[in-house]
């Protein structure tokens, strides 16, 4: 690495050499170019100099340049070993997001401080102002720097950036510039070319002065040798018979025979006269003919040049094996059932595989006289001189190795082959060959196969090369700079060098201490008076940059003004002010394609801008003339152009002229360049680095909720939140203690009077909650907030609190502690039900109690004991069976008859073995088992099997106990707290109305029960969570964002919208928008623990509810398994977060229809501007204004019988039928795209909506999704487009078949008939493969529409693989969803117009039907998977492609189960026949019971020990 071994660590940094340490303080006082040649350490003063310039300037960042990405690698590895400072690459290559990552550029200069890269990269950020360059870079160093001419990015970046910066006294100045060369000059005037090079990088050229006899001692000038060797004879040239072969059928080819020249010939035809694409497909027809650069007809021709020339230079043998292996390669490339080369189109294999099979070659002889006899001079003079090198290096007991130069990569490729087999170099040398992968002339043409004779990739031959694994590598320029390739000790030259720079650089691989440089001439050829040039301008070179007088003001001076390389006429510029990103003439082209190029793609539509020259370069119709008169007259200028957008842009304009002024094309180009992207610009289209505005998608958000924008669907981890509000407490901290009192009522139960912290709200009617308690009915209550407590009051707290204890501690009290007192609500008897009696009955227990008894048995008495106090009273409620039992049973009777024998047995039975010589003592206790149920809130469901018959258990008194609470108490015990839990919940909602939602805001009308719901996470096991109001709430603001975004931006095409639309309703931003109102702190998501329940208390947080365990905390989770405090924090998903936000804009929906819904999502602003929905559309309406008098395409009016509509704004449903390559601008210039944007929410919004009230179905989020992806997937749009059409009369007069004919007057009648329109043929555009995509996709619409309509109408399941049949192109689709944006708009946002168009088309009906008849939607391929997964199965699709055909074979478990197979018509065809294997796998495996049931067919649960259910 030019002097410098990468592997040494930074202690082992060599010490400087006395010309280094010159160059050094010469780029210290100075800006200069040092010239040296390879391997005499030139990148070890670059490392030294920005060393001294990191030191010196701390606040800036040292830029390192070199011209490939590989030598970048190189230089970096280089640099970090020897600088202990942070050391970045960014590359084109390595780095796509230079185009648009500000965030990048801003990291690059913060993070190192050193940076290499490309210089591409550099000046496309510097030209988006992501770098300054007077602020941000201290030094420049440009390695290879005599690249820095004409408009190589070098060059561009002094010119546009550096010399408009002052040298000193600013805050922006002008860095330092270090450029490294080993040949400062291009081209033959040596003056020239250090001046040019010089004054490009403000830089005087130099080298060692001083210490020249040093420089000597380490670098070895190779020596100097050429040889000679004879030219073919011309009265007997080489001959090669598969050359012969190839070019006797290129001379029988006819251009007008070549598919894209008939391509070409049938799309004028169909194309307007005298339009713009008229003229395009004119001047490109034109042009191929003329030039006959078809891709068939100049890849065989470039094929024939390069065989020729491998004859010429090396013999038939070589030109014979080329034809050989590049026919095998191009055949098997032109087979249309391979993707061997994916950029050549299947018309272009067919055409040229036609032709090769007609060439007929000979096979290869590898016997070696046969190579020897055809190889030419030229290879024996090679094979020669490498025998002698190799001998004179081994004589000095060296190994080895060398490096043939090649100008052409098709010589590389035969002459490594020859010499591979040459009988006297096979043996001798280990050939590889290097070739580089840059070189675009080969690019999407026939010769682009010849990368593919490559065996080796370049890294791993250079990697041999340096082991010695190969000693001899054949190459083309990619190895003179650029690339580390080892000090080599012989350099051949096949070809001479083309320029000085080229002689330079490949003698500078030639460097070990004996070695040499080869040149080969032609004997006799002028190439041999180059060598005296090349030594003579070496010469000149040398000594003028070690003239001690030079100094770069001279020469700038001297500077012959005429002399300097052509540049534009003027200098047309754009800096934005802001952020310093420039638009020059040089760059416009380049961005106008970029900007295009991220436009998303429609099927046949090419949306990279055009391009027409003025005057054009022939005459309209040249390519129709007969041959003798095809002259075209010689034009060199001046010269205009236009550049026409896609029409995919909603433009007011999309072309952009410039006038004949330019002496060039390519100026003319650019200007035209120019002044289409500033309009651009102008238009809000860019952002302020001159970017496609991407950034949308990235406004305001902070770092980390951008990297969660990766993908719209990826979910975030968590997001740290406070816990949710406790609606029992006040949320005034200051006060304490019980504050209101309220009346409670719950069903016949004598009232209660209930005491709170925080103020209850009014429960009563509708909003009152309903509780279900077994063999009662439904019960329900009502709360009546009183009062806020008075002193009065406070007296009656202690019975409360004793009251409440006693309620809760009888079913409870294990999970309790009997002295915690601060209940967050007590409970006392309105009216005193609680008698006497039970109090007595307590205080007798009271009394018999030991001493020492805890407090677990309180309230728990002996049942004989009891009875026999009591005289076995019959008003009690609860019994245990043990003393210790904490299960109660509900008591039914003392049982005062004896057991008959079985009965005796029985209860024998149920006791322990320990009680089997019990005594049966009388009277039993007769109980019976409560109902399992603790969450009374669910309703009861109905169910036609009789009730089972109540079972009826008798215990022994003795062993029993009696829990002392009356029956009412008994049952406010089992319904509080699922009657708690609901207060708490409508607490709760009512709580975020008040303060979230305040009363004066339309949003605070939502019913309370309707935002209960809303709020209701799923984790809280309620009977009615958020999920479906979520499901519509998204569809909600998806389609009001959308109609904001489509009048906000009107010159926004359809990728932009979306990219917007997607950021606003994404969740990462939902649940910002969440966050910061706080919102997250009245979801509910605790759930209700049923037989775990215990009290809620003042004084913590964990009581009768807890957050659902999978999204607790690690923290929570130890906090928990400790018995401690929780803490203030939760996690909840940023999915929950989003989701709470979209089921509430689901809910204003549902109560206050898309007024209120838009109110709600203004609510949450989501970064966009917000307007009412009317105004928004009649903003809309207000540009799509019919012109007056204009002639609209016929096929409107047939289109509106179809839709059964009429439109207001004809411009609205033109823009509706026009495909983006449609090329006629008379009414509109935009195309579908935009409204078919709007149409898809509009569908969305209708079929959700429906499917949401759909009568008696409740459909969940999952089915809604199923049925709605059945009537709104392209594929049954695309039916639906296919199938609608326009009967009209067609009725012709005739002759009557009762007429006489030769015996008679003949009659003529009105013979009845009838024509179809079709809605698909009223499309508007201009492409011959739309045209074909209709045609072939109609016939198989006319096959499958039977059987897809017969499915539609009667079947039991969705014909997901029918459908799939037609292989409908995408735009079919769109079509459908466009009229529907444009009707929505045209009727003022009425959705019943719309509904009536959807009903017309027949998707209404489908809709209604797979809801009346529940048809089963689930798609075969996602049916097959779910079997899979509930049966641990693994499903596998393999593709299999044979003569044409593809099959689609599905593996179960490894093991072919189901095969089907279909003619291979693309991709298409391939999920078509996937689609068809599954549906058949559906079938053979029975997994389809002709119903929607499939939910049902779960995978059977592991069994697990018996608990209580809740």
């Amino acid at each position: 690495m030019d002097g410098l071994d990468v592997q040494q660590s930074a202690s082992s940094m060599p010490a400087t050499r006395g010309y280094q340490q010159e160059m050094l303080e010469e780029s210290l006082r100075k800006n200069v170019i040092i010239a040296l040649d390879t391997g005499s350490g030139k990148t070890l003063i670059a490392v030294l100099r920005l060393k001294h310039e990191i030191d010196r300037e701390p606040t800036k960042v040292c830029w390192f340049f070199a011209p490939t990405v590989a030598l970048c690698e190189q230089q970096k590895s280089v640099i970090q070993t020897y600088l202990p400072v942070s050391v970045g690459l960014i590359s084109g290559a390595l780095e796509p997001d230079q185009w648009r990552n500000a965030d990048l550029w801003e990291k690059v200069i913060q993070t190192h401080r050193v940076m290499v890269s490309t210089p591409q990269v550099f000046l496309d950020a510097l030209r988006h102002g992501y770098l300054v360059l007077g602020r941000d870079i201290c030094l420049l160093v440009f390695d290879e720097a005599h690249h820095a001419v004409d408009n190589h990015p070098y060059n561009r970046i002094m010119q546009e950036f550096y010399f408009d910066l002052p040298i000193q006294g600013s805050d922006l100045v002008r860095p330092a510039v270090l450029g490294l060369t080993a040949s400062p000059i291009y081209g033959g005037n040596v003056v020239k070319a250090f001046q040019t090079i010089e004054a490009n990088l403000d830089s005087t050229i130099r080298a060692p002065r001083r210490h020249r006899a040093e420089l000597a001692q380490f670098v070895y000038k190779p020596k100097f040798k050429h040889v000679l060797y004879q030219p073919p004879d011309p009265l007997c040239p080489s001959f090669s018979t598969n050359h012969a072969a190839l070019c006797s059928v290129i001379d029988t080819l006819n251009i007008e025979e070549d598919p894209y020249v008939i391509s070409l010939r049938k799309q004028i035809k169909k194309t307007i006269p005298g339009s713009a694409e008229f003229h395009r497909l004119d001047q490109k027809l034109s042009t191929v003919i003329n030039k006959q650069n078809s891709f068939t007809h100049k890849g065989l021709r470039d094929f024939s040049n390069s065989t020729y020339n491998i004859c010429q230079d090396m013999g038939p043998w070589a030109a014979d094996w080329y034809v050989k292996k590049v026919l095998e390669k191009a055949k098997l490339a032109a087979n249309p059932h391979n993707n061997f080369m994916s950029n050549w189109k299947n018309s272009e294999k067919a055409y040229l595989l036609g032709i090769l099979n007609q060439i007929v070659v000979s096979p290869v002889s590898y016997y070696p006289d046969d190579i020897t006899d055809d190889s030419s001079d030229k290879v024996r003079v090679l094979v020669e001189c490498l025998l002698a090198e190799k001998a004179e290096a081994e004589a000095h007991d060296e190994a080895y190795s060398g490096i043939i130069f090649v100008q052409r990569r098709d010589a590389v490729l035969a002459l490594a082959e020859l010499l591979s087999n040459h009988p006297q170099t096979k043996d001798q040398f280990r050939v590889g060959l290097l070739i580089g992968t840059s070189d675009s002339s080969y690019r999407h043409a026939v010769m682009d196969i010849t990368r593919n004779l490559i065996r080796e990739s370049q890294e791993d031959t250079i990697a041999d090369f340096k082991i010695g694994e190969k000693n001899l590598i054949v190459s083309t320029s990619v190895a003179e700079e650029g690339i580390d390739i080892q000090a080599c000790g012989s350099v051949i030259r096949w070809d001479p060098p083309p320029n000085m720079a080229s002689w330079a650089q490949s003698r500078g691989r030639a460097r070990r201490q004996r070695s040499t440089f080869t040149v080969m001439f032609e004997d006799g050829s002028k190439n041999q008076k180059d060598v005296a040039k090349w030594e003579n301008l070496e010469r000149q070179m040398v000594a003028l940059y070690n003239d001690p007088r030079r100094d770069l003001e001279f020469i700038l001076d001297e500077q012959d003004s005429d002399e300097k390389e052509e540049e534009e006429d003027d200098d047309w510029a754009f800096r934005h002010p802001s952020t310093g990103a420039l638009l020059t003439l040089h760059s416009a082209v380049a961005h106008l394609s970029h900007f295009c190029a991220v436009i998303p793609n429609a099927a046949h539509v090419d949306n990279r801008p055009l391009y027409d020259i003025d005057p054009p370069d022939f005459i309209e119709g040249w390519h129709a003339l007969e041959p003798h008169a095809r002259a075209i007259i010689p034009y060199t200028g001046p010269y205009g152009s236009k550049v026409t957008l896609p029409r995919t842009l909603p433009l007011p304009a999309r072309e952009f002229s410039v006038e004949r002024l330019y002496n060039t094309k390519i100026s003319a180009y650019r200007h035209a360049a120019f002044r289409a992207y500033f309009s651009l610009y102008e238009t809000s289209l860019l952002n302020d680095n001159l970017l496609p505005i991407t950034s949308i998608i990235e406004p305001e958000l902070e770092e980390e909720v951008k990297a969660m924008l990766a993908d719209v669907e990826r979910r975030s981890g968590f997001a740290k939140v406070s816990i949710q509000i406790d609606p029992w407490k006040s949320e005034d901290e200051v006060e304490q203690g019980y504050l209101w009192m309220s009346e409670l009522v719950l069903g016949v139960l004598p009232p209660l009077l209930l005491f709170t912290q925080s103020e209850m709200v009014n429960l009563a009617g509708e909003n009152a909650p309903v509780l279900y308690y077994p063999g009662h009915g439904p019960i329900k209550a009502s709360l009546r907030l009183m009062r806020r407590m008075n002193e009065e009051d406070v007296v009656l707290l202690d019975k409360a609190r004793e009251y409440t204890r006693r309620l809760f501690w009888c079913l409870n009290g294990v999970r309790m502690d009997w002295d915690q007192l601060d209940f967050s609500y007590l409970f006392l008897p309105l009216d005193g039900h609680e008698e006497d009696t039970w109090d007595i009955r307590r205080s007798w227990l009271s009394t018999t109690r030991p001493l020492f008894d805890s407090h677990e048995l309180e309230f728990i008495a002996n049942g004989e004991s009891f009875g026999k106090q009591f005289s076995f009273p019959e008003d009690l409620a609860m019994v245990r069976k043990h003393l210790q039992s904490r299960k109660p049973f509900k008591f039914v009777r003392w049982r005062f008859d004896p057991l008959s024998q079985d009965e005796e047995l029985e209860l024998r039975e149920s006791y322990d073995e320990k009680f089997s010589e019990l005594e049966v003592t009388y009277p039993l206790l007769v109980v019976q088992a409560y109902p399992p149920r603790t969450n009374f809130l669910i309703p009861i469901t109905p169910t036609k099997e009789p009730f089972p018959e109540v079972k009826y258990t008798n215990l022994i008194p003795h062993l029993s106990s009696i829990v002392l609470l009356s029956p009412v108490d008994t049952d406010y015990a089992f319904l509080l707290p699922s009657l708690l839990r609901s207060i708490g919940m409508l607490t709760t909602t009512h709580s975020l109305q008040k303060t979230v939602f305040t009363p004066a805001s339309p949003i605070g009308s939502i019913p309370m029960d309707l935002l209960m719901v809303a709020i209701t996470a799923p984790s809280s096991s309620e009977k009615k969570n958020y999920q479906r109001l979520e499901t519509l709430g998204d569809t909600v603001l998806k389609f009001v964002c959308g109609i904001q975004l489509l009048s906000e931006y009107p010159l926004w095409h359809e990728g932009y919208l979306t990219k917007k639309k997607d950021h606003a309703v994404s969740n990462v931003r939902l649940a910002k928008e969440n966050v910061a109102r706080e919102l997250y702190r009245w979801i509910i998501r605790d759930r209700l623990l049923g037989k775990k329940w215990k009290p809620h208390y003042l004084s913590k947080n964990d009581a009768e509810t807890t957050p659902e365990p999978d999204k607790m905390t690690a923290e929570e989770i130890n906090t928990k398994k400790k018995k401690k405090k929780k803490g203030k924090n939760q996690s909840l998903s940023t999915k929950v977060l989003a989701d709470v936000v979209e089921s509430i804009i689901g809910a204003a929906y549902l109560h206050g229809g898309f007024d209120l819904g838009y109110e709600c999502i203004k609510f949450f602003d989501l970064g966009l501007k917000w307007q009412p929905l009317p105004t928004r559309i009649e903003q809309l309406l207000s540009r799509a204004r019919d012109p007056e008098e204009t002639p609209y395409p016929h096929q409107l009016a047939d289109v509106e019988s179809m839709l059964g509509y009429t439109f207001s704004h004809k411009l609205l449903l033109i823009e509706a039928l026009t495909h983006a390559s449609y090329q006629q601008d008379q009414h509109t210039s935009s195309s579908y795209e935009r409204m078919e944007f709007l149409g898809d929410s509009i569908l969305d919004m209708i079929v959700t909506d429906y499917l949401y009230h759909a009568p008696g179905k409740e459909y969940s989020p999952g089915h809604m999704h199923l049925r709605k992806s059945a009537v709104v997937n392209a594929h049954f749009l695309a039916f639906i487009c296919l199938r609608t059409c326009l009967h009209f009369d067609a009725s012709m007069p005739r002759p009557s078949p009762d007429s006489q004919g030769d015996q008679g007057p003949v009659r003529i009648e009105l013979a009845p008939d009838s024509q179809e329109i079709y809605l698909w043929r009223c499309l508007l555009h201009s492409s011959p493969r739309v045209l074909d995509d209709q045609s072939n996709t109609f016939t198989r619409f006319r096959k499958c529409k039977a059987e897809i309509q017969e499915a539609l109408e009667q079947g039991t399941i969705f014909p997901w693989a029918a459908l799939t049949r037609l292989q409908a192109p995408k735009f079919l689709s769109d079509m459908v969803e466009s009229l529907i944006g444009a009707t929505f708009l045209d009727s003022n946002g009425d959705m019943d117009c719309v509904k009536g168009v959807l009903r017309k088309m027949g998707i209404i009906q489908v809709l209604e039907r797979i809801v009346r008849d529940d048809v089963d939607v689930l798609h075969p391929v996602s049916r097959l998977s779910v079997w899979a997964s509930r049966n641990d199965k693994e499903i596998e699709y393999k593709f299999e492609k044979n003569k044409g055909n593809v099959s689609c074979i599905i593996l179960v478990n490894g093991k072919e189960e189901i095969r089907e197979t279909a003619v291979y018509r693309g991709t298409a065809s391939q999920d078509e026949v996937k689609f068809a294997a599954a549906e058949k796998a559906v079938l053979t495996f029975k997994l389809r019971d002709g119903n929607t049931k499939y939910v049902s067919k779960k995978k059977p649960k592991k069994k697990k020990k018996k608990v209580q259910p809740l």
